[in-house]
This record gives C-alpha cells, structure tokens and sequence, in this order.
C-alpha cells in the first residue's frame, strides 16, 4: 500500500491519482499500485501525524509526501518527498533572480493555493523578499503600485491564457514602466505568442522536450491543453513502483517511534536510470529532470536565447551571452515652484503635458539636475508629487505631509525640489550638501514710471526764473541801444575815433545782440562806449552763471530722477505707510513674520521683567529704551491689512498693476529675480535677508546619501550648477529691457524738445527765407513799374551784329562809342 501526503487545498489532486494509478495498471498489468490518502493540515498537523501512524501499522511500501514543502512531523520516516506544480519553476526562476541581484519581487499566481505554494516553496531558501498575490485586479493593482518601496522585478507565474491574461491587464492598469522587469514564468506546453510584450521582458518555459519524455515518445508534437500535472504524477508513480519492484519492497509495518530510512536508503541508492532517467533525487526529494529555457524579448527584436538548463543542474547563461546591467530605479520627490519644478507646457497649445500614463510632465531647475545626477549615477527615476501638503509641515499628531513625509513613509526614494534645510526636517529625514546656497527672502516693487515730457529740460527751472531770464535780456537789449545812442563816445556819435566800419546797434541789433550772448559762440562785436562794455560785461557774467546753473541743475534732475527708488531696504519699507505689501498665505515667508513678531514679544517680555525687577545689585539693566528695534509688528500688520494673497503669480500681478510703485510683495528671493527677468516692470529692494539653503534630502540611514554627497560635488567640480543658475536666472535677458541699462544716458524722451526747438527754428528760418525772397520780388517788380523806359536815337547809326538788347531798356556796349556827328567808330 502507498500512502500519499497531500495539502487539504488540493482536492484535485486524489482524482488525479486514481487516474494516475488506472493508467498505470493499464499500461503495465503486472504493476499495482494502491492508495491511502491522508491530507495535511499545516494548522493542526498532529491530527495528519496520528494518522499517518496508524497506517503504518498495516503495513506500506511508500509514503509519498506531495504537500508544498517538508514536513518536520514525519522526520525519520521513509518519505519520499516530490512536487507536481510550478514549485521547480518558482525556483529556476529565484535562481535567475539571484543573479541579477534581486532584492525584491511581486509574483502573480493563478490561484490562492497557489500563492501559498509559491510562499511554501522559496520560505526559507531565497534571498529575495517576495509579494504574492493570486491574479491581477483593479484593487490588487492599485495595491501594487503604492507598494513601497517599488519590487525590484515582477513575475507573472501560470499558463500561457493566465500569463497573457494578466500581463495586459498590468500593461493597461499603467504597471509595466520599466526595461527587463516583467518576467514570465509559463508553466504549460502550450506556445507563447511574445507579440504582447511592450517593453524588454523575460520568458521562462519549459522545454516541449519534457511532454514528450513524459508521453514515453522521443519525437512528437505536444497535444493541446495536455494537462502536465497528470503526467508528472503518473510517471512518478510509474517509477517509484518499478523500483519498489525492483527492489523487492514490499508492505512493511513501522511504527513512528523507529527510524525507518533504510528504505529511502536503499532506493536513492538505487537511482534508477542514472542521469539519464526523468527523475533524480535530491537529498530524500524526488524531482522531476525538467528542462528550462530563460528567453529575453525586445520589440523589434523577438526571442533571443539567454539560458538554458535542468532542475538537476545550477543556473548560468549560455556562453557568450551577457544581460543588458539593470539600472535602480528610484522615485523621486518634488512640488511645483518657479522656478525649481514647472509644469512643462505644449508650446503650440499652452496646455499641461503628460506622459503615456497621464503623469504630469515637469521642467526647471530641479528637473534638469534630477536628470543629471540620473546620469551621473546611471538610475531611471519617476518624479512623485505628494497627494496632500507642500514641501512638508509638521501636523498636530506629530506626523508630516508633502515631499517630507512622503520621504519619511518611503512613497519617495529622495526628495529633490525647493526644500529649504532646517533643524525640524533634519529630525525626521537627512539632508545631502546644499545644491543652492543663495536663497532666502527679497522685496519685489513695480519700477516707477517716470513721466516723461519732451520738454522736461524746461521743468529744470521754474516758470519765474524763465520769465525774469527773458526780461533780463529785453532788458539788456534795451539798455545796450540806449547808451549807443546818447553815450557820445559810441561809434555811432562819435565816427572820428573809429576809422573802420563799426557795428551799428539799432534796437533791433541790440536785442539780437543779447540773444547771442547766450551761445558759446557769443554775441559778436560790442559796444565801443565804456558805458555799454560795462553792461555787457555785467550781462556777460549774467549769461555764465545761468548757464552753468542751468546744466548743474539740468544733469543733477536727471541723475536723481533715474536713480530714485521708493524705499531700499525692508527697514525702510517698514517705517512708511505710502507703500502697502504682503506675502503669500501660510506660506513660509508668512510664517518667517510670524515667527519674527512672536521673538520680538518674547524679548519685549523678558526685557521689561528684567528691567523692572532689577535690583541695586542689576543697576545695568535699568535702561529708559527699548534696545531692541520693533518692525516685525508693525510689519506683520500690514500685511494683513493689505491681505496675504492666495499665491506668488497674485502676489507679482498685483505689483505690476500698482503703475506708481505703491505695493510691494515679499516672497522668495529666486522666485523673486526669476520674475524679475521675465518681466521688465519689476525691480528687487534692498539685500536678501533670512537666508537659507536648498538641499537634497533622502530617508534617515539611506545608503543614497553617500552617493550623491559624491555625486554633488563632482557636479560642482564641473560647474554644472552654475550653468543651471545662469540657464533660469538669465541676467542678459533684462537687457531686452527698453530701460535695462541705466547708466546709458540721458533719454531721448527728456530732451526731445531740444530737438524740436531746433527743427522748430530750421522751419521758422525756411518760412522767413520764403517771406524775403517774397518780399524782395515784390519790391523790385513795383519799382520797375514806376520807372519808365528811355529811348536812345541814333541815327546814321550802322547795324552790327554785336548791338544786343535786354528788356526795355538799350545800354551800349563798353567798347563802343558814338562821336557827335552820330557816326560808329568801333
């Protein structure tokens, strides 16, 4: 009699003997083969042991253990332990695993009993940490996704419909994202068809060989749905009867207090066929000779061989191939800021880009050194923004959100974004060197706009200084002919003394006279009178000192006007009330504020108590002023009653709305000189202040932390970092500006009416040139009229051809000459 140890999950299994056992009387009538079934319960063993023990005492020839592993129970007692499902797959599978150095993997089975199989068989004898799970669901795959952190390789363990089945249902639920992490395990004869894998994959199958050894044929074409189980378990018996017969073993009564391996004994001893037969033991395990084949898939490319072995012998590559390395894969954390972490914008729509599995896309700053520092250390990322929080606040039960606790609960690998380092965070998480030092809170203003007029040269001085100026020169004009006409030593009365022709100041020139002397050219010749000279020299003077007043003033107004700034430092800020600003609510500048007023209430407190108690003995404490400057108050006041705004792009719109430079926000200093050189209107105030560096973080004890310490500074080695900061904080931009450069110069729009006044004068002088030419036609052609012709007579006079006449009038020729008796004598 042969006893047989089954899992109480495998009812299938007693059917599947008693076929077993018909087919094996039928093809060898000489061979019998009875059977007592006893089903194991791993919960309550004793029950299966008593049992077993009250068998043995009729007497056996075998007991053959089909359970999912060893059972400690039956120790000492001739078992011979053998498996019949995808235990012997599972574990050429952990081998390959192995060498690829595994940590972690997800297996999908077909069934519950099979994932307690699965866990049966690789307890105790794999490194690798498994997830097993029986089919693929919504819910399950759900699950798998949050699993953290993400298993290193995912196998889907079955038949060929299962596998199929379920590794599209993983290709639609958004699992299948990486290169050679999807392996395949197909546990029947039926042939895979490779055309549904969408990425590089891996495909372990049996050999088709093995069907047909075990049909007892050495050239066939498996039949279709041939049930591989039922042929192990026949073929198993067959062999074991055979060489029970073979042997001489027959029904033998034991007891379970003695040890009974001699029997095992004697049949491993036996190994029945040798290397060549279907069956080898191992240890006090019978096991099938199965055959494997390990297959990589790359579209494109098909199947390509990689291994190929037996269970009975150890896992290597076929010579000469070698696997593609596999890169780590970590998920990185981050949230949205400008100009760190962007959303990556369609540049022909302007809507939001995704990836093929609706994940957002992102661009910036920490974008492009996640990027780098991948390549650098040869890692593919995913970039996990948190579902609740921002960067990371501590919440009343003492846990965290955003990227900080996301990074403490293991949904991220590292965090990679605009996180500021702080003694609370180091608590909880570590942070790497600072990848940006520079950075803290700033003040951001509209730039005033200056009214500008084509005649603001004229505003230089007041409208009574202009008047008295004009009637300063009338003046002078005036008095110049004065005392030309009645000084009698002026050239004009007195011509004796001035031999050469003099400069005749009539009223007209007089005045002409004191115009010019406004120009580096000079009014022209003076006065001769010492009475005049005087004047002028006076008037001379005059015309120096407005000048150089007027240029002094002139740069002074114009220099002051471009370099005028509201305020230029948050103290100042502080102390006016024209200029309203605020921040971002509950944002970290708000709290930086927050936290400010409370230190400065807690000193005024501390202060005050030591003030006022102070004794004979702490006179030095007793002061009349506070000496500690209070602006945070003040400050925070103001900002809520201007209102902290919902976000920074509120916060910059309402800046830029503010034309005359009235409203002020304060925010991050690299959000702050981004905007700065996107938009030309903005200007920063004052030194950054409260600063505080960036950093990447990782979970508390990482081994990463090492990495890209040394990763880091390498980049900084090579100064990548200082290209990022160029590439977002592009200076040369503000150089579009229309005012970007202050120190050009004066601008065309101040002194535009110099230039008018010129053309004015240009078009004034064609007008009067126009008005004399006019004028003078006009005289000449009324004198002609008035003058009448004279006729000449000659008589006797001999025509030439050199007489000419022009108009009216007839003059002779120089060289001609008429005597009195009217004849021509050349």
């Amino acid at each position: 009699m042969t006893v047989f140890i089954l899992e109480k999950h495998d009812v299938d299994v007693p059917e599947q003997i008693a076929t077993a056992i018909k087919t094996i009387e039928k093809s060898k009538p000489g061979l019998r083969v009875s059977d007592d079934i006893i089903f194991l319960d791993r919960e309550n063993e004793e029950d299966a042991y008593n049992q077993l023990c009250s068998s043995l005492s009729k007497g056996v020839s075998s007991i053959i253990d089909l359970s999912w592993a060893s059972w400690e129970m039956g120790s000492g007692l001739p078992i011979i332990r053998s498996t019949l499902d995808s235990q012997d797959l599972i574990t050429a599978m952990n081998s390959y695993l192995e060498s690829r150095n595994a940590t972690d993997a997800a297996i999908l089975v077909q069934s519950e009993n099979d994932v307690d199989r699965t866990l049966y068989t690789l307890l105790g004898k794999s490194n690798v940490r498994v997830w097993v799970n029986s089919g693929l669901t919504r819910d399950s795959a759900r699950s798998l996704s949050r699993m953290r952190p993400d298993p290193s390789f995912y196998i889907i363990a079955g038949d060929r419909n299962f596998v199929t089945r379920t590794y599209k249902r993983a290709v639609k639920e958004k699992l299948v994202r990486r290169d050679y992490r999807w392996n395949l395990v197909i546990n029947d004869y039926e042939p895979f068809d490779p055309a549904v894998l969408v990425l590089p994959s891996v495909i372990l199958q049996i050999d088709t060989n093995e069907c047909c050894k075990l049909m007892g044929v050495s050239d066939c074409t498996c039949p279709t749905n041939t049930q591989r189980k039922q042929l192990i378990l026949t073929n198993l018996l067959q062999y074991i009867s055979e060489t029970l017969i073979k042997l001489n073993v027959g029904l033998t009564k034991m007891t379970c207090n003695e040890n009974n391996n001699d029997t095992i004994d004697q049949i491993v001893m036996f190994q029945n066929g040798g290397n060549e037969s279907m069956f080898y033991w191992n240890d006090e395990d019978l096991n099938l000779r199965t055959p494997f084949i390990l297959s990589t898939f790359k579209p494109n490319e098909g199947l390509q061989r990689a291994a190929s072995w037996s269970s009975n012998e150890e896992y290597k590559t076929l010579p000469g191939f070698e696997f593609e390395p596999l890169r780590d894969f970590f998920r990185i954390g981050t949230y949205p800021a400008v100009p760190w972490t962007l959303p990556k914008l369609d540049p022909v729509t302007g809507d939001a880009m995704h990836t093929e599995d609706g994940q957002p896309m992102y661009e910036g700053y920490c974008v492009d050194l996640i990027e780098k520092i991948a390549e650098e250390m040869g890692f593919d990322y995913e970039i996990i923004t948190p579902r609740t929080g921002d960067f990371g606040k501590r919440l009343p039960n003492g846990t965290w959100d955003g990227v900080v606790g996301d990074l403490m609960t293991g949904e991220t690998d590292i965090a990679i974004s605009a996180l500021t380092m702080t003694a609370e965070r180091e608590e909880v998480i570590d942070f790497v060197a600072p990848y940006f030092e520079q950075t803290g809170i700033l003040i951001v203003i509209r730039k005033p706009i200056r009214k500008t007029s084509l005649f603001k040269f004229m505003t230089v001085l007041r409208t009574e200084v202009w008047l008295s100026i004009v009637a300063a020169l009338l003046l002078t004009g005036l008095m110049i002919w004065l005392l030309e006409k009645y000084s009698p030593y002026s050239a004009r009365n007195n011509p004796g003394a001035y031999p050469y022709p003099c400069r005749e100041f009539t009223l007209k020139e007089s005045f002409w006279f004191a115009l010019t002397s406004f120009t580096p050219q000079g009014g022209g010749e003076a006065p001769k009178a010492l009475s005049g000279r005087t004047l002028v020299a006076a008037y001379w003077l005059f015309v120096v000192l407005m000048l150089a007043t007027f240029t002094a003033n002139l740069a002074a107004f114009l220099t002051v006007e471009r370099m005028q700034t509201p305020v230029s430092s948050l103290e100042q800020l502080a102390r006016q009330s024209r200029i309203n600003y605020t921040v971002v609510e509950s944002s970290t500048v708000h709290q930086y504020f927050i936290n400010m007023k409370f230190a400065e209430d807690t000193l005024y407190r501390v202060w005050k108590e030591i003030t006022l108690n102070a004794t004979s003995d702490q006179a030095q404490y007793r002061v009349w002023d506070y000496p500690i400057r209070e602006q945070y108050g003040h400050i925070l006041l103001a900002i809520n009653a201007s209102g902290p705004v919902p976000d920074a792009k509120t916060g910059f719109r309402q800046v830029n709305e503010h034309t005359e430079a009235d409203f002020a926000f304060i925010h991050d200093s690299a959000e702050v000189k981004y905007e700065i050189t996107r938009n030309c209107n903005l200007t920063e105030v004052g030194d950054i202040f409260a600063e505080q560096p960036y950093a990447i973080a990782v979970q508390q004890g990482s081994r990463l932390q090492e990495d890209l310490s040394r990763t880091l500074l390498d980049l900084q080695k090579e100064r990548f970092l200082e290209q990022l900061a160029s590439k977002y904080w592009n200076e040369t931009a503000r150089q579009t500006c229309p005012d970007a450069d202050e120190s050009e110069g004066i601008t065309l729009e101040s002194l535009g009416g110099v230039f008018i006044a010129t053309l004015f004068g240009l078009g004034l002088a064609m007008i009067t040139l126009a008005w004399e030419v006019f004028y003078y036609k006009r005289k000449e052609n009324k004198v002609n009229v008035l003058e009448k012709p004279k006729k000449i007579a000659f008589s006797k006079v001999r025509k030439r051809r050199d007489q000419v006449t022009f108009g009216d009038t007839f003059k002779p020729v120089s060289h001609i000459k008429v005597n009195p008796k009217n004849d021509y004598i050349p």
